[in-house]
């Protein structure tokens, strides 16, 4: 494969098929094989377990020592290119160049990276990075926002019902398989000349260690896998324009796929064991997991966007419908329910009402419950999930000459946490307990708003960094350690779900009304 080497696997690394009971890779933490857990031995207490984060728009290391307490963290920023409408692009050499600088850095902050027992790499998934067969990148990367793969997703609802039922996740635009279809008919000759096709996780790992694996959590929300026979999908693949040896080997995210070379970014000892690691999303949710004593049967992350994940030891039956089906990092699956428009709704209020964060959350708690019958619609760019249809708009309805400006701001805060009770109703009817996490839950009054909002209880999850978190966790299993995440949960009751129950039918009947909101969005 030219200058691309193999991954420095070492013999008696179970390689990644499923397991006896058909859930996915397996990989045996009794006795790691030649030595790979030689480091965190001779280091002892002091080994540390580095986590990198590849984001859309910036890159973060997290270090963790022997307890799983966070001991050093660094970012480093790097651009998305989108000079035209749909498109989202980045050059991984700034992906090479954060890593390097967010390295140096931490390095010197920590006195040194000589600890280091083992590294995972999580990252931003569904986009796209060609490789050539020397490792070098064949043109930018296409990341998940990209739209240029709408004019070609006609294709893809053509395939035979029981190929998109394996699929079993919506075609979208921002999606490796239709963004590699957009590929092989407007640049068919990067397609032609790619040597392996990865993920952006994947692209910076291989900076480490030089492989050529993914993990199931990555390889499954690419829309080519097949998720019961949990393996490549060859429809999909042959519609996506793919040879069969353009993909990467599939492996569990706990093995280690390679070492450290003395190329490894010049900031680690080489020789350090690296583990393949998994998208953002499910190194989030181990991690919050791994938070609480107890497993919480669903998760909801508040954010930019929404995120609403239901864990699941099997496929199962049929989802909803807009909802995804990915694996996790632990042979397990999770479905998700994405909304694009939680904090975002909540910061173009705040800019339109003139005030900081502060002071919007100031005017909010001054309104009474229900924002005196005043209702924001949230979907300033659509929405996806069910909650609401593509075309969906933004708007406050239902005003009067008595509504201020609390009113308008208390309204939206309600809409966020109606839009979480709407996607829970969608994903899980039984009214189950929730974990709650991600900065848009920081504030007690938010978390009560949501508790009372979905009338069940919540278990809050205070985790920075959690999908870095979750790798860095990764890294130490894949050299036969576990390690715990000190987290800070605090329970939330609903107090007064009653309040909220009329103003939650005003919300929905709005929802309801803006299903024709006039010319469809460019």
């Amino acid at each position: 494969m030219g200058g691309l080497r193999r991954a420095r696997v070492p013999r008696g690394v179970r390689p990644g098929g499923r397991a006896a009971d058909g859930r996915g890779p397996r990989h045996v933490l009794r006795g790691v094989p030649d030595g790979l857990g030689r480091l965190a031995l001779e280091h002892g207490d002091s080994a540390t377990y580095l986590g990198v984060d590849l984001g859309t728009s910036g890159l973060k290391l997290v270090l963790l020592d022997a307890t799983g307490r966070v001991v050093g963290e660094t970012e480093a920023a790097y651009r998305v290119r989108a000079d035209q409408p749909g498109v989202a692009e980045t050059d991984p050499a700034e992906w090479a160049g954060a890593l390097a600088a967010a390295g140096h850095e931490l390095s010197a902050r920590v006195g040194g990276l000589r600890t280091v027992a083992a590294v995972g790499v999580t990252g931003q998934m569904h986009g796209v990075v060609l490789v050539d067969p020397s490792g070098r990148p064949v043109r930018p990367a296409v990341l998940w926002p990209d739209q240029r793969a709408a004019s070609v997703l006609g294709s893809w609802r053509t395939l035979p019902a029981e190929t998109r039922d394996r699929l079993a996740n919506p075609v979208a635009a921002g999606m490796a398989g239709p963004i590699l279809s957009w590929l092989a008919t407007h640049e068919p000759a990067s397609l032609h000349v790619a040597d392996l096709v990865c993920s952006p996780k994947d692209w910076v790992r291989a900076r480490l260690t030089a492989d050529r694996a993914t993990d199931r959590s990555d390889a499954s929300a690419t829309l080519l896998w097949d998720l019961v026979a949990d393996d490549w999908s060859a429809p999909a693949v042959r519609l996506a324009g793919l040879r069969a040896e353009q993909l990467p080997e599939v492996v569990a995210s706990d093995r280690v796929v390679g070492t450290t070379g003395p190329e490894a970014g010049g900031f680690l000892p080489a020789g350090v064991p690296v583990v393949a690691g998994g998208g953002d999303t499910p190194c989030a949710l181990a991690a919050l997991q791994a938070g609480v004593d107890d497993p919480v049967p669903l998760v909801a992350n508040l954010g930019t966007g929404i995120q609403l994940l239901r864990p699941s030891r099997s496929v199962g039956a049929a989802g909803v419908p807009g909802t995804h089906l990915y694996a996790d990092t632990a042979g397990g699956w999770y479905r998700m329910l994405a909304i694009q428009n939680g904090g975002l709704a909540l910061s173009w209020v705040q800019a339109q009402l003139g005030v900081d964060w502060a002071g919007l959350l100031q005017l909010a708690r001054s309104a009474p419950a229900g924002s005196s019958g005043v209702v924001f619609v949230p979907f300033l760019t659509g929405e996806r999930g069910g909650v609401a249809g593509p075309a969906a708009t933004a708007s406050w309805r239902y005003l009067r000459s008595d509504v201020g400006r609390a009113d308008l701001a208390r309204a939206a805060f309600e809409a966020m946490a109606f839009t979480v009770r709407r996607g829970l109703e969608l994903l899980d009817g039984s009214g189950a307990g929730v974990l709650l996490s991600g900065g848009g839950s920081r504030e007690p009054w938010v978390r009560q708003l949501v508790a009372d909002a979905v009338g069940r209880p919540l278990r809050h999850v205070r985790l920075r960094s959690a999908s870095a978190v979750g790798a860095a966790r990764l890294a130490a299993q894949g050299v036969g350690h576990l390690l715990d995440v000190p987290a800070t949960v605090s329970e939330v009751v609903p107090e007064a779900a009653g309040a909220l129950e009329e103003a939650y039918r005003r919300w929905c009947a709005a929802v309801e009304e803006d299903v024709d909101p006039g010319p469809a969005r460019a």
